[in-house]
């Protein structure tokens, strides 16, 4: 087990509504004050995504993101900033012709997908390896276009988190890493209870954890239900942890947590109370290789 767990919270995500979570933050204010209260519970790391504001669907203005990374930072140096770059990869075959994209397709050039970290340089930037089945769409991930978003995410010194949700994502990044398109030491995010994912399981987990780098430094999480169990998982197993709306809006089965920040005091408490310590952002950043 790690002497000190990071806490990463992911404030809101693409997938969760507000009629999951009446108060699911989505304009950059909420976003950036939600940040903000898991921070002050004891998260090392946030996870952000951005909304619209006026449809609160998934967006990726750079204005958006421009705007939350600025609050935060008005009023909290310290707090390590991981900004998605997965909205961007979805293909919704449409019924008439599977060929033909369908409404809810978000694909777009891999460059695209981070123009948004050329220009903030938040600390991490996730990469998402999975290509596979979504719901009803399909999120695709080439290995090509990977590359493409590591070498940028790399030029502007943010550090790649590599997300998998299959044993085949950890082949990919094995590749990738015996070529130098990625560096070691990696980070990766196992990602649990995603249908046709990883289920979130004990020996899934484990599995998933033995296949890694030696070197890596990694977290694991399990969306919905599973997210304490999985969180406390990780942490047995060797890893750091993830907890936040957009994988989970409960404290308790009928319990909705009030928001981000008492979702972070959960996981904390229970990790301290198998007699963990939770890292604070100058030590996970040294933890990380992130620069102070």
């Amino acid at each position: 087990m790690q002497p000190k767990v990071i806490i990463t919270c992911a404030v809101t995500g693409n997938l969760t509504t507000r009629e999951n979570h009446s108060g699911l933050p989505v304009t950059p204010e909420e976003i950036a004050n939600a940040c903000l209260e898991a921070a002050d519970a004891g998260a090392a790391i946030a996870h952000i995504h951005v909304r619209d504001p006026e449809t609160t669907r998934p967006s990726m203005e750079l204005k958006l993101y421009r705007e939350v990374v600025d609050r935060i930072r008005a009023r909290n140096t310290a707090l390590i900033l991981n900004v998605t770059t997965g909205p961007g990869g979805r293909y919704h075959p449409s019924d008439e012709n599977p060929a033909v994209a369908g409404p809810r397709t978000t694909l777009m050039r891999p460059e695209k997908r981070v123009e948004h970290i050329v220009a903030l340089k938040p600390d991490i930037a996730t990469l998402d390896l999975n290509t596979m089945t979504f719901g009803n769409e399909v999120v695709i991930n080439t290995a090509g276009n990977v590359k493409i978003m590591a070498d940028i995410i790399s030029e502007a010194g943010s550090k790649p988190e590599l997300e998998v949700f299959d044993t085949g994502h950890i082949v990919l990044a094995q590749d990738l890493l015996k070529v130098g398109v990625l560096r070691s030491p990696a980070m990766f995010t196992i990602v649990t209870g995603v249908k046709y994912g990883f289920p979130a399981t004990t020996d899934v987990m484990a599995t998933a954890a033995r296949m890694l780098p030696h070197d890596a430094v990694w977290t694991g999480f399990g969306v919905g239900r599973m997210s304490f169990p999985m969180a406390v998982q990780a942490y047995l197993l060797g890893g750091h942890i993830r907890v936040g709306l957009e994988d989970n809006s409960y404290l308790a089965k009928g319990v909705l947590a009030k928001g981000n920040g008492e979702l972070v005091e959960r996981a904390r408490d229970l990790i301290e109370k198998l007699g963990g310590q939770i890292a604070g952002p100058s030590e996970a950043r040294e933890m990380l290789g992130l620069a102070a």
